[in-house]
Parts: C-alpha cells; structure tokens; sequence
C-alpha cells in the first residue's frame, strides 16, 4: 500500500482515499462540517484545511485532496491554524447568536469547533442577513439563518433517501437551502437529514424545547419498529423516553433510523395501560393484579386446553414468548401462534423464514427479484441498502407486486403470483441477467406470504431460486416473528393457527399476548390482553394484564436475518405495569403449572439451553446455512393465483400500538395520505 506522511509520521493507506481519511487513520482531528463519510464530497464549508507539500504554498482542503504516495501533510502548522481561524470568522459573520434557546446547544458541532478555532470577537460590523424559515413537514424544524450551506442534509436527501425534495437556491449571500415548490419532505428516513446538520439550522420539530442533552440518561438497545433491529440509543429524563437516535452499526443500519423508529417515542406514554382491567356488564372497570389473575386462571382451569388459543404479538421479547409456550404447553394447549398475518412459513429449516443474504450483504448482490413487498415501506433502512448498491454501479432489481417508487429503477415483471409460475421460461432482458448473475438474490415478502396461495407461491419461488442458484430470503415486517418462528411458536398437531382461533367458535378462551394486529370481530371467546396500550386488542378483551414496552423491559430480539440481540430496558414499567414474563410466571402459580424461573437470569439460561440460537448473541450464519437448505422441500403443489402481490403495510406510520398512539406519526400518517386522498376526491 502506499505511504505518505502526516506531521512526520508515516502512514499506511489505501489507494482513493483523501487526505482527511490519511490524517484520521495517523490518529489527527480534522475538524470539518461539510464532509461526512457516508456522502459524496462537496468541499464547501474549507474547514478542514492542512498545508500539503508538494503543493502550492497555501491551506488546502483535505476533504476534496486525494492522498498520494510521498505526500506530506501538515495538520497543525501556524499556516494552517490561522486559515481554520479565518474560516471560522467567516461561517460566524451570519451566524445569530442564540445558542441558549437552540435545541443543537449541547451537541453543536459549531459550538465545539467554535472553542478550538473561533474569536472572542468579530472584525465584521455589518447587519447579519435573516432567512424565512422552510416547512419541511412536522418532524423537521427550521431556523435556516443558522444555516452555514454545508449541503449535508440536501446530498442525504438526494443520495441516501432518494427523494431529492431539498436543494440550494440563488448565490453568493442569497444562497438558501430549502424544499422544491414548498412541500414537506417525504422520505421515511428524513430525520436523519437533521442528525447529519452540524448547527441549528434543523432540529427535531417534536421534540423542540423539551430538553437539554445532559440532562439525559443514555441506554444503548435495538429498535422493534420494523424487523432489522436497528441499533438505537434510548434517550430518558425520569420515567419518560424524550428520543431515540441510531448507533452505528454497519451490519445492520450504518448510521441510520427510519422516522417511525425515532419520532414514535411519544406514543409510549399515551394511551398506555397502567393498571388491570376487568370487563363487567360490557364496560372495563380497575382491578387489583389477584383479582384480574384469579379470573384468568379460573377461565383456563375452566376450559379444555383444545378450547384455549394464545396469539403472540409483532413486538414482544424471547423471553415472554418462551414464558408463554412454557406455561401453555404444560397445559397442554397446541394451539400457539405467532403469525397473526397467517404467514406460510414456519415449518422446516431455519434458514427457510431468514434473510439469508444478511442486511450488509445485500451488497453484494448483483441481481435482486423482489415477490410481493415494498422494501421502501417495510423496511426503509434496508431499502437505503438497495439504493446504496445501485448507486454503486452492480445492482438490478426486478419486481413482482405492486408499483411502488422504491427510490431506484426496477424492471416491474408483473403483479402476481401468475408471472413468478412462469418467470424462467421468460426471455426478458431481466431473467437473462438474472440467469447469468454471480450473486442473484430472492426476497419475499409479507404480501407474498400471507395468501391461500401462500404455500404454492413459495414453491414457485423457491423453484427459481434452485434454478438460478439465487441465495433465498424472506423480508419480515414483525420484530419478533423469527423469534417466534425459532422458539416454535406455532401450532402443534391437531392445533390451530391465530386466524382459526379468532374465527367464530375458534377458541374458549382466548389470551393475546401483546397482539394487536388480528381481526376479532367475529370471535366469542373470553380474551385476556397481555400489552401496553390501549389498542385494537385491548378494546376486544374481557381482562387486561398491563405489561412493559420495549423500552421498558430487558428482551432478546431476533430480526429477519436470524441475529439475536438484547434489548435493554432505559425507563420502569407505568404505573402497575409488570414485565410480560414476570405476570406469566405469576398466572403460572395459579392454574397450578408454576413455571421453573423466579428472575429473567433464570428464564435466559432455559431459554439458551431449549433454544441455543438465542444464546449466540449478534450472529448470523447467512449464506451457508441458505446452501445446505434444500429449496426443492419448500412450500406445496398448488395453484397459483391471478391475485395481485399487496404489501400488507399500507400506512408506514401506523403499524404498531406504540405508532398508533403517537401524536406525530399521526401527522406524518395524515401528510403521507393526503395526495391519495385528494386525489381520490
């Protein structure tokens, strides 16, 4: 590798790299507020200046400067401090000073620059320059007069999310950043944009004035929104979550969050179940935790355990669902379910439910055939992945489903089932290059799934993926359907699946653990709730058992890849409120099948022993295990319907209790909905 020098030390480097990487890899802060690792380099704010030799006799700018064998670099020269300083000057002239009223105080890349490089004073008398403010829709607030045109937020927009609704307007001290023709910003991913702002110029519209960083405790976790289990950073004050903010992962979700993940944190504390309820004369009333448990184990002793049906829900930990099989399965009920959705898979190999591929090799892939989902609605993160590898020269996608603008070309095959039956004998510019591709890649989804024809599709798929040696992977929307599917949280012989156990004479007795998401207009059974808000669920039961969010608890999370990851509790239970597991373990001694474990320590080292993949924390086994799965044993012989593929997420910001109860993302859930609803005006 070449080698060049940076203030005398010499250093090691990859060909391509620029200079600012070579002073960074020798250990040397470069400060800088235009560049950043993940965009492509604008070089305008010249903040990160380091005298080069051989080069002319001035600072130059390290971030737009590829390094070059021999070069020598010099980050700290009186040269170079002096220009930093200037350049500091300069970005200040206009910068207001309201600093104890901005939501960036505290985490001000300005501020912090501003300590090293800046003056007690300023040479410039003139009138500093006011911009109106921008509307960029209800989570992105703007004060633009801070704005020092770094352009970080218009090249996320444009190359990261794709929806290039940001731009910089007029020039030299005219010069504005803000939306085309005034409209909100639509990208799932847009607070990412305010994350990347090194001032005050954006700051988070929801959160505005209700905090200072410092105030705040800190708890790394996992996101439970979507099914990649993002790396988040729960943020606390008291009992209350303020705002959740990525951690960099670059297997999972670099440095990214969707704005379902980051702005749904008010909707942990509304509409949340703090207390028992039991449902007399057709109204709910307060109950103590005896007697809400006693009417339960009274209904399950009861009741025929063929009469009784458990449903897990999309965001519930390992740990409770373990409790639960644990607890009902001794009583030996068999009809468990996990899949509200009616999902066909479950059954067979491991690698058959995963995304085998992993989240950053997708990368890799050079020919992607994506059945029956909207990657850019379900998983937003992942479809950033898409775009990342498209950019980058080596991807095509081709699409079965329904149109979508996915943020990228894609060659649209068809809508149903009908075109995947006979998409090998096809001789498309698309199957062609899928044929011939190093690296193919199929990825179901949920609207592939989730059929009559659901076990017949996913022979027609797996079929093509053996002809074409594509790697199989299945896209899930629920954070713990893997988890649920690796415990075995599915029907046992002779039970029944969770839409037979909401149909009419299904079940008994009925208890939902934490789901939300069924339709139970049509069952007559006795329903306990087990969840956190007052949902769909909760409207439908006769008892209800509050228990803790994902903030709230200690969980295990397995996400659509098969990596297990702990979910850390940052904030107590509200109010009476109790871990899912500890009220099973509690149900447990009074239907007379207590539970072996009194502590989550306890619970964990069962759950390991039963289930070892879930003892092999931020694992993925990937491709190999995709290989040694024979596809041909996948799915069943049947018809294939002339149905349509339908992503089952049809509004993005409202798939969850947590999103539903959210003041924002109803906003953003209103702005989302409204072109469609004007247009079907």
């Amino acid at each position: 590798m070449p080698i060049c020098k940076v203030d005398g030390e010499e250093v090691e480097f990859e060909p391509g790299m620029n200079v600012l990487q070579v002073c960074e890899l020798a250990g040397k802060e470069i400060p800088r507020f235009c560049y950043h690792e993940r965009l492509s380099i604008a070089g305008n704010c010249r903040m990160c200046l380091v005298e080069v030799k051989p080069g002319p006799p001035k600072p130059q700018a390290s971030c737009a400067l590829p390094a070059a064998e021999n070069m020598e670099i010099f980050t700290d020269t009186p040269m170079v401090t002096k220009a930093r300083h200037g350049v500091m000057e300069f970005l200040l002239i206009n910068h207001p000073l309201d600093c104890p009223i901005c939501d960036q105080g505290g985490e001000c890349d300005l501020q912090d620059q501003a300590m090293g490089y800046g003056r007690d004073d300023s040479r410039y008398t003139e009138n500093k320059r006011a911009v109106e403010e921008k509307y960029m829709g209800p989570v992105i607030k703007t004060v633009m007069t801070r704005c020092i045109q770094c352009t970080r937020c218009v090249r996320f927009i444009t190359e990261v999310a794709g929806v290039p609704e940001i731009g910089l307007i007029s020039r030299g001290e005219d010069v504005e950043i803000t939306t085309y023709l005034d409209r909100a910003v639509s990208s799932e991913l847009s607070g990412n944009a305010v994350d990347l702002c090194p001032v005050g110029a954006l700051t988070h519209k929801p959160w505005a004035f209700n905090y200072r960083p410092w105030e705040l405790k800190k708890t790394e976790s996992v996101d439970v929104h979507d099914a990649l289990g993002a790396s988040i950073r729960v943020d606390a004050r008291g009992s209350a979550v303020l705002r959740v903010l990525p951690r960099t992962n670059e297997d999972i979700n670099e440095e990214w969050i969707s704005d379902k993940t980051r702005y749904a944190v008010d909707g942990l504390s509304r509409q949340r179940l703090d207390r028992p309820y039991i449902r007399e004369g057709g109204r709910l009333r307060q109950a103590s935790w005896s007697e809400a448990l006693d009417l339960v184990a009274a209904r399950l002793k009861a009741a025929k355990p063929e009469r009784i049906g458990v449903i897990a829900g999309d965001l519930q930990d390992a740990e409770s669902m373990k409790a639960a099989i644990d607890l009902f399965r001794g009583l030996g009920v068999a009809s468990l379910d996990c899949r509200q959705d009616g999902m066909a898979l479950g059954e067979g190999p491991r690698a058959s439910w995963l995304f085998n591929s992993t989240i950053a090799g997708i990368e890799a892939a050079d020919v992607a055939l994506l059945i029956g989902t909207n990657p850019r609605l379900e998983a937003p993160v992942l479809n950033a992945r898409f775009r990342k590898r498209w950019l980058a020269g080596g991807l095509r996608v081709g699409l079965i489903g329904e149109p979508a603008d996915l943020t990228y070309p894609y060659d649209h095959l068809g809508a149903g089932p009908k075109t995947l039956g006979g998409l090998s004998r096809q001789r498309n510019e698309f199957v062609q290059a899928f044929k011939a591709a190093k690296a193919p890649a199929i990825i179901l989804g949920a609207g592939a799934l989730t059929r009559a024809d659901s076990a017949a599709v996913v022979k027609a798929a797996a079929a093509l993926a053996k002809a074409v040696g594509a790697t199989w992977n299945v896209l899930h929307t629920a954070a713990a359907r893997v988890g649920g599917l690796d415990l075995g949280f599915t029907p046992q012989a002779g039970g029944k699946t969770a839409r037979e156990l909401a149909s009419r004479g299904g079940a008994d007795v009925l208890f939902l653990l934490g789901a939300d998401e069924i339709d139970l207009t049509a069952s007559k059974a006795f329903t306990v709730y087990l969840g956190t808000h007052g949902d769909r669920g909760a409207h439908r039961a006769d008892v209800i058992l509050p228990g803790a969010a994902y903030t709230e608890k200690n969980g295990i999370y397995v996400n659509t890849e098969g990596r297990a990851q702990f979910g850390v509790r940052a904030v107590f239970p509200k109010g009476e409120a109790r871990e899912d597991w500890a009220i099973l373990r509690a149900l447990s001694e009074r239907v007379g099948q207590r539970l072996p474990y009194d502590t989550l320590d306890d619970l964990r080292r069962k759950l390991f022993a039963d289930h070892p993949t879930f003892g092999r924390i931020d694992y993925v086994e990937g491709r190999a295990a995709a290989a040694a799965m024979d596809l041909g044993a996948l799915g069943a012989p049947g018809e294939l319907s002339d149905e349509p593929f339908a992503s089952p997420v049809k509004a993005f910001h409202l798939t969850n209790p947590i999103a539903r109860a959210s003041v924002t993302m109803a906003e953003c859930a209103a702005l989302a909905a409204g072109p469609a609803r004007m247009a079907a005006e």
